[in-house]
């Protein structure tokens, strides 16, 4: 079994900070490509950053220059930090994984495809 599990999230003002955490628990082998979403209210889920397994990064350009995703294979985590945060960032974050490969009591190698975590809920507000 796996799961992704966010954390971090809170209530902030216009022009502060935030730094998500998305780790993988489980008996990870390893993590392939980590995407952030968003979902606001009445708005359709958005990809907000994504890192490859080997530190590629990629923004839109909603949020490039004040979104910065990082990665911690040691630790098995995703990192997004949140920059001047503005009311139009308010929304619940998720992490999804592309693959993850996990080892099994007897050492079998599992793959897992697609996987999303639960959610963090991020409100910008004054």
């Amino acid at each position: 079994q796996v799961q992704l599990v966010e954390s971090g999230g809170g209530l902030v003002q216009p022009g502060e900070s935030l730094r998500l955490s998305c780790a993988a628990v489980g008996n990870i082998f390893n993590i392939g490509a980590i995407g952030w979403y968003r979902q606001g209210p009445g708005k359709q889920r958005e990809l907000v950053a994504s890192i490859t397994s080997g530190g590629n990064t990629n923004y839109p350009d909603s949020v490039k220059g004040r979104f910065t995703i990082s990665r911690d294979n040691a630790k098995n985590t995703v990192y997004l930090q949140m920059d001047n945060l503005k009311p139009e960032a308010t929304a619940v974050y998720y992490c999804n994984a592309d693959t993850v490969v996990t080892t099994t009591a007897l050492m079998e190698r599992e793959y897992w495809y697609d996987l999303w975590g639960k959610g963090t809920q991020v409100t910008v507000s004054s």
